[in-house]
């Protein structure tokens, strides 16, 4: 149902906390939010106050109406939020996000109104959504609200693509790399001696892959690919290897890797339980790029453990008289 239509008098207050706000700029009442990087523009909402930074084509400035590039021909993109056809703001700090269905910006109830309470219209699920819209530009500007109940999510629009693009980051399901090693876990490896570290390929542990995530009027779609494999080794030193590494194999013999290796310095007897830990990094890569025309890039880290037990050629001791050779060991490892 409708709020009650304002009486003269509180026509009258509304007018005068609008020109009230007109005196004290958004940015002397509140202070502006710190910009971020990119093509973003200042928004203010008229009757709070409150400021927001959005992304110029998240703005929808009907005199600005941008052409997707690289389209020769194309045609004039369409607001993704619009009121009877007119560009709206989208999101509100407030009212929440923009319904092209139902013109008005939605923000569900919560905590949830009783059991009975009319706003359920009768229903015992789904959940009780707050409709609201500015209305009254003539007669002093005022928010109208009507209650909506819904038996799942409400159709709004989220036109910041950086928000789709995390949406659909979360639908890779990035994973810690899998990592592999020779010497391997239980085996140990020598002071001096080629290690060969790589990881397996796999589309959620390395990539490339592709995701999406749209709402009515904007669709994004965003790629991930491991750029490269931050080693720490364990002893104080990082090896950055470009790419996964290539396995080992016996026919490798006693040989460097070619892409991806370290030769320990000191054995791991001082470590705890005579082990280096070993910790290997994925750089992630994920570039985005919308139907409105932005793009962008969004940098991740996936992180994975192992330990890697480092020795030395212990030497042999060979009695003259022929007796029993005898190994001398430098520690209990």
């Amino acid at each position: 149902m409708l709020a009650n239509r304002p009486t003269s008098l509180q026509r009258a207050v509304v007018c005068t906390v609008i020109a009230l706000v007109a005196l004290v700029s958004p940015n002397q009442a509140y202070g502006n939010p710190p910009k971020p990087v990119g093509d973003y523009v200042l928004t203010c909402d008229p009757l709070s106050g409150e400021c927001t930074w959005r992304l110029r084509s998240a703005v929808h400035d009907p005199g600005q109406r941008k052409h997707i590039p690289g389209k020769p021909g194309g045609k004039t993109a369409k607001p993704a939020c619009n009121f009877k056809g007119a560009a709206q703001a989208c999101t509100n700090s407030v009212l929440g996000n923009w319904s092209n269905s139902q013109q008005c910006y939605l923000q569900r109830e919560v905590p949830d109104p009783p059991p009975g309470d009319p706003r359920w219209e009768g229903h015992t699920d789904g959940s009780v959504w707050a409709c609201v819209r500015e209305q009254g530009y003539n007669l002093g500007r005022h928010y109208v609200t009507r209650w909506l109940w819904l038996p799942g999510p409400p159709e709004t629009v989220v036109t910041d693509p950086v928000t789709l693009a995390y949406q659909a980051i979360a639908k890779m399901n990035l994973q810690a790399p899998q990592v592999r090693s020779a010497p391997g876990v239980g085996e140990v490896g020598l002071v001096n001696m080629p290690v060969w570290l790589w990881v397996e390929r796999s589309e959620s542990t390395y990539g490339p892959i592709t995701r999406f995530a749209e709402v009515p009027g904007l669709r994004v779609t965003a790629t991930g690919v491991v750029k490269a494999i931050d080693w720490k080794m364990g002893d104080g030193k990082t090896v950055r290897c470009e790419g996964a590494g290539t396995p080992y194999s016996k026919a490798k013999g006693i040989s460097d890797s070619p892409d991806c290796g370290y030769r320990y310095r000191k054995t791991s007897h001082s470590q705890p339980n005579c082990q280096y830990p070993v910790s290997a990094t994925a750089q992630w890569s994920i570039t985005w790029e919308s139907t409105l025309g932005d793009t962008g890039q969004i940098d991740m880290t996936q992180q994975a453990t192992t330990q890697l037990r480092i020795g030395e050629a212990v030497p042999v001791l060979v009695d003259p008289g022929g007796g029993q050779p005898t190994v001398e060991s430098p520690d209990n490892c």
